[in-house]
């Protein structure tokens, strides 16, 4: 049975126009016609005093060529050599295979050729498995229709790769860093339980080297990526091109993977939790968070034993936990309550903007574990008081039909939230003026922080210090 993508219907005006959802349908059909094909054509890596300096080259129809890059900093624990030239093919050659989509989703012309290696038949439908899926929101939001079996055919050619199993330490574990709550969590846990813990972050942030540094950790000593998007892609997206949200945590995964076989590091340790799951679209399979959700885990897990190294494990730490109970471990570790940052609006000035759907929504799910004041100091204001969040408030509480696309809970977790805080009999902020309190949610609220999902692939080493953190903080 062939997929679909479903556009959602729906009725709401104001809604729809909140979601800013185009109809691009003729011109994704036209741009396909004009530009058929999209070909990955080569790589290149080379090892100098200064790092590991990696290239990619893109080829749209004859007419454009991109070549993006990344570049990896020498670091004491890497070791190329022992990776050797067959393993560090594979590892980056599958690197430009997940950055390419950044590129394609221009045009997303029907034919993907690539010309570095072959791949099979198992795993061509993967990737076109993870396109789709990844792309949903760009897709929903741009108002293409396409079946998944029609979105890209996909050829290649050259020798196939072969995996270099290089030893790794099943004891070390890579921890990736955003900068916001989730990373915070993990990290602190982790490394309060013993583990030997190396965070690592693409492109860091102010908040990224301040959480790093703020448990503990030398800057000199994490894990960093310098990615370098071609200036092209961005001036083609000027000018009208298609564009829209790409899976960033796919291509985190396989960034991970390369650092972790070339450090010896036996484990990947990610800060997805359950809430990811939850499509963003009610009734279909677009989600915001896909490369963030179990589905995404298991596929990537499974692909990276099979064709990038059969003992690096790649799992979600808070994958059995929801935002609630993140929210509540989060409060504890007060020295990053100042720094952390959540808000991809803010992120380029280091700030929460305080206007956008993921500021309220971390305002909200801590708002039971931080107090007001606190709450305030780091927002800059009450978030509750902004009648200019009124729709994004219907959106996170579920009173609308869609939830934001971006990184947040369930309505459930939102209005227990709400609900364990505020109550009708005292004197409300506006945006909760006409909220429909129910007592149904308090009970919700203790169920939650009481919950543990069995859905999850975390070694039994380290789910014993979640366990544990979550008793501690409910002891």
């Amino acid at each position: 049975m062939k997929k679909h993508l479903l556009l959602h219907s729906i009725s709401n005006k104001k809604h729809t126009k909140s979601l800013n959802i185009k109809n691009r349908q003729r011109e994704f059909h036209e741009l396909r016609e004009k530009y058929t094909s999209f070909t990955f054509e080569s790589y290149n890596y080379e090892e100098d005093s200064c790092g590991l300096h990696i290239g990619f080259e893109f080829n749209l129809n004859d007419e454009f060529r991109f070549s993006p890059s990344m570049f990896i900093p020498k670091k004491e624990y890497y070791h190329w050599e022992i990776v050797g030239r067959s393993g560090l093919d594979n590892l980056i050659f599958h690197l430009g295979m997940i950055e390419l989509i950044s590129y394609w989703k221009l045009t997303c012309s029907p034919k993907v050729i690539i010309r570095p290696h072959r791949l099979n038949n198992e795993q061509i439908a993967w990737w076109k498995k993870l396109y789709f899926n990844g792309l949903g929101e760009f897709l929903y939001l741009n108002g293409i229709q396409i079946e998944q079996d029609d979105l890209m055919e996909i050829t290649t050619f050259g020798e196939p790769l072969s995996i270099h199993a290089s030893s790794i330490d099943p004891t070390k574990v890579m921890v990736p860093i955003g900068g916001g709550k989730d990373s915070v969590v993990t990290l602190e846990v982790l490394k309060a339980s013993g583990a030997k813990v190396i965070p690592m972050s693409v492109n860091p942030r102010p908040a990224i080297n301040r959480t790093i540094e703020q448990a503990g950790f030398r800057m000199a000593f994490a894990m960093e990526v310098q990615r370098k998007l071609d200036p092209l892609m961005l001036e083609l997206n000027r000018r009208g091109f298609l564009n829209g949200h790409t899976p960033f945590s796919a291509l985190l995964a396989f960034t991970s993977v390369l650092l972790a076989v070339g450090s010896g590091i036996g484990n990947i340790a990610l800060s997805n939790e359950s809430s990811a799951n939850e499509s963003t679209v009610p009734g279909t399979h677009i989600n915001h968070q896909y490369s963030k959700s179990f589905e995404f885990e298991q596929d990537f897990d499974a692909y990276c034993r099979t064709y990038l190294h059969p003992e690096v494990r790649y799992f979600s730490f808070l994958r059995p936990v929801n935002e609630l109970q993140i929210a509540r471990l989060f409060s504890g570790f007060k020295a990053h309550h100042s720094g952390f940052r959540s808000c991809n609006v803010g992120s380029k000035n280091d700030r929460w903007c305080g206007n956008c759907p993921k500021c309220l929504f971390t305002y909200l799910i801590l708002a039971p574990f931080i107090p007001e004041p606190e709450l305030v100091q780091i927002f800059g204001s009450n978030l509750l008081k902004n009648k200019e969040l009124e729709t994004s408030f219907g959106e996170l509480t579920g009173k609308s039909p869609v939830k934001p696309f971006e990184c947040v809970g369930t309505p459930d977790e939102v209005n227990s939230a709400i609900n364990q805080v505020f109550s009708p009999g005292q004197p409300l902020p506006v945006l909760l003026s006409e909220y429909p309190f129910n007592e149904n949610y308090r009970d919700q609220f203790v169920h939650l922080l009481n919950g543990f999902s069995q859905e999850h692939a975390i070694p039994s080493v380290f789910l014993t210090s979640l366990k544990k953190a979550l008793h501690d903080q409910l002891a």
